[in-house]
């Protein structure tokens, strides 16, 4: 067994919702991002970054986009703007 615990575990769930004002905002924060991140791994193959924005927090090759992009918010990297 891993001795590094994974996924929604880390970071926190309890600290990523201090974050955002509810657990469904987080959701669609996160994924968002999460899908920005994967544009850029898959422009990344293809040679052209211009458009996208890598991972802003050290990530591995293990690491999907979702967990990449819930470490962003833990870590403030990423600020949320208001959507009209």
């Amino acid at each position: 067994m891993s001795d590094k615990l994974e996924g929604i575990v880390s970071p926190a769930i309890d600290n990523l919702l201090t974050k955002v004002n509810s657990k469904y905002e987080l959701v669609i924060f996160a994924s968002k991002r999460a899908r920005q991140i994967n544009d850029y791994y898959s422009a990344l193959h293809e040679g052209s970054l211009f458009n996208n924005v890598g991972p802003l927090v050290e990530a591995t090759v293990d690491e999907k986009p979702l967990t990449i992009a819930m470490h962003e918010i833990d870590q403030n990297k990423l600020q949320k703007h208001a959507t009209e």
